[in-house]
């Protein structure tokens, strides 16, 4: 792709570790749009914790911004909103700014960057990232039916485009009525080395669960679903950060069924460990309710896992592709994909491994997601033709 010389600045609530896929995801898009020679500016808030829980793009391709928080009770966000509206106006104007793309909706700092672009009259790009699905509406209801009615609808009516990372989340936008262009874009996942897990001999295998510890994530579907199949020489093992004390809940549900043993909680992990879970792992499962894209179902398949999902995210590839298992966000359909995936020969479980990973290769690599989103960029600033992932009415 040629050079490009588009301005951009994104916007994410968090670069934390623990705050999820965004985190992530936002980093890899940005990483991926530098190095295909775009000029690349990502702000977030400069959280309490340690610098090595962060997730800070490369600044060879990426220049990060950080707004510190005076205090770290989150109960008085919405006081900083100020001061990121005004950080953001200043990083438009010092830099040439061409295009804001906001990740997130609800949260003040979303708001903020709204309120910005608009001021200065630049192109705004929303991506809601999942927070318009049916699930995360009636997640804590009332307080996002103030807000919707307070700004929010009027921000997301205000973006030059918006953002889904499936065909699925897209139309979930347009049932809640905006018009504007939708870039269908799915997340991008880097592709770690293969492992070749028919040369291991071991006497227990492994179904992981690697995600956040939330209601959404259906995990106490999972406790009921395993107490049905109990699967003699497999080990459930759940990774991952708590959130709003749901770990808690999951624990006690194993421990009622008597599932101990085979549930084994380790927490939040990065780095290396992460990777040696997925590398030691057999079987991934995520029993989710709602995603807007799933990037644990991605990194799972780069490593050449079989995954178990529901319809609560886009991932019917993994049914056509033959490589996992895509059931309904209840107890019966996840423990008959379980009863499935653990009759299987170690043989067969790896083929289906290897065909997931070569289709995240072809279809989910950061620089093929980058370049789409590039193409979006230039067909913008009218650098460039309307791309075919551009949805227009």
């Amino acid at each position: 792709m040629a050079n490009s010389s588009i301005r951009i600045l994104h916007v994410v609530g968090s670069l934390n570790k623990s705050s999820g896929g965004p985190s992530r995801s936002v980093s890899g898009l940005c990483e991926a749009l530098g190095a295909l020679g775009a000029t690349v500016h990502i702000l977030s808030q400069q959280e309490s914790s340690h610098l090595g829980s962060r997730i800070i793009p490369n600044p060879k391709y990426v220049n990060t911004h950080l707004v510190r928080l005076l205090l770290a009770n989150k109960r008085w966000r919405l006081y900083y909103a100020p001061t990121f509206k005004r950080t953001v106006e200043d990083i438009c104007r010092q830099h040439c700014i061409q295009i804001v793309h906001d990740n997130g909706i609800w949260l003040p700092y979303n708001h903020a960057a709204v309120t910005a672009a608009r001021g200065l009259r630049i192109p705004l790009v929303i991506q809601p990232r999942g927070t318009l699905k049916a699930w995360t509406l009636n997640y804590h209801a009332w307080k996002k039916k103030v807000a919707w009615n307070l700004y929010q609808k009027r921000d997301l009516s205000r973006a030059s485009l918006l953002v889904a990372t499936s065909d699925q989340e897209a139309v979930f936008i347009r049932d809640l009525g905006f018009r504007q262009p939708i870039a269908v874009i799915p997340n991008g996942v880097s592709i770690p080395t293969w492992t070749d897990r028919l040369t291991l001999e071991k006497e227990i295998r492994y179904a992981l669960f690697l995600s956040r510890i939330h209601p959404v994530k259906g995990l106490m579907n999972l406790v009921a679903a395993w107490d049905q199949i109990r699967p003699k020489g497999w080990q459930m093992i759940v990774a991952g950060s708590d959130e709003a004390g749901h770990l808690r809940e999951v624990q006690k549900a194993a421990t009622l069924a008597g599932l101990d043993r085979d549930f084994k909680f380790v927490g939040t992990v990065e780095g290396e460990v992460k990777e040696q879970l997925y590398r030691d792992a057999d079987l991934f499962i995520l029993p989710t309710f709602s995603e807007n894209f799933g990037v644990a179902v991605a990194e799972a398949l780069s490593y050449g896992l079989p995954v178990i999902t529901t319809t609560g995210a886009p991932w019917k590839e993994i049914v056509t592709n033959r490589s996992g298992w895509w059931v309904e966000p209840a107890v019966e359909p996840i423990a008959n994909a379980i009863r499935e995936a653990v009759s299987l020969s170690d043989l067969e479980r790896h083929e289906m491994g290897q065909r997931g990973r070569c289709m995240v290769e072809r279809e989910f690599s950061w620089y093929k997601i980058g370049g789409e989103m590039l193409r979006v960029y230039q067909w913008m600033t009218g650098l460039g033709p309307k791309p075919d992932c551009v949805l227009v009415t």
